[in-house]
């Protein structure tokens, strides 16, 4: 069973087309692969706030926004000082009070909650819920194997999902710098002036119409499109 994780979490990883899809199925495989296990979620910190990105099916609603919310609990725990959290039975448990009575309302009697070392982001963690006290004391040590696959699982997502960002910025920019170049040429030939100061025209137009840019010169040239179609009619 071990062996089999690392090989299918890089099956995930070649077909994910993205971070939503892949961790989604890295909590199923997480609930399928530690002993006791009857809920998972990834909690990372993002826009400087902690979040989930990924639950399993069986995770009851709430359970890590009610932690978000008090500031305390096990995933925040573990996401903040990069400690594993374990609590072999909430019924028991003193160190987060307000968090617990919630979790037990939901059927949950334990959690653990393991670091997760995630590249760019301040905090993130790999969250086990059992429904039983000390479900996931046989489970511990699977849970951990898995935490050290499921970081680079979520490394590789979150590297894939900058990279479309990146490539969706580049394409943006060329397009914007296209239309830009278009409207350039536009007043050039209709004003008989060169293009730097067809550029500033356009600039200055922008800043007192209080129109960006590139919005500017999109109408521009959709103007003059426009009156060349009804000349060539």
């Amino acid at each position: 069973m071990t062996q089999e994780i690392p090989d299918t979490l890089d099956q995930a990883i070649a077909r994910s087309q993205g971070l939503d899809p892949l961790l989604r199925d890295l909590t199923d495989r997480a609930v399928a692969h530690v002993p006791g296990a009857d809920a998972c979620s990834v909690t990372v910190r993002r826009a400087d706030r902690l979040m989930t990105l990924a639950g399993s099916s069986g995770l009851p609603s709430g359970l890590d926004l009610r932690q978000y919310e008090n500031g305390s609990g096990p995933c925040v725990d573990a996401a903040e000082t990069g400690e594993t959290q374990y609590s072999p039975d909430l019924a028991a448990e003193t160190r987060w009070p307000t968090y617990t009575e919630y979790a037990l309302a939901t059927g949950v009697r334990c959690a653990l909650a393991l670091p997760l070392p995630v590249r760019g982001e301040t905090g993130a963690a790999l969250n086990l819920y059992g429904r039983e006290p000390e479900s996931l004391a046989e489970g511990r040590e699977a849970a951990r194997t898995f935490a050290v696959r499921a970081a680079d699982a979520v490394n590789e997502a979150l590297r894939l999902e900058r990279q479309q960002a990146s490539a969706a910025d580049v394409r943006t920019a060329l397009l914007s710098r296209s239309v830009i170049d278009q409207a350039v040429g536009i007043l050039m030939a209709r004003e008989r002036i060169d293009a730097h100061h067809a550029l500033e025209r356009l600039r200055r137009a922008s800043q007192h119409t209080n129109v960006k840019l590139r919005d500017l010169c999109d109408e521009l040239v959709a103007r003059a499109s426009g009156g060349a179609s009804r000349r060539r009619q």
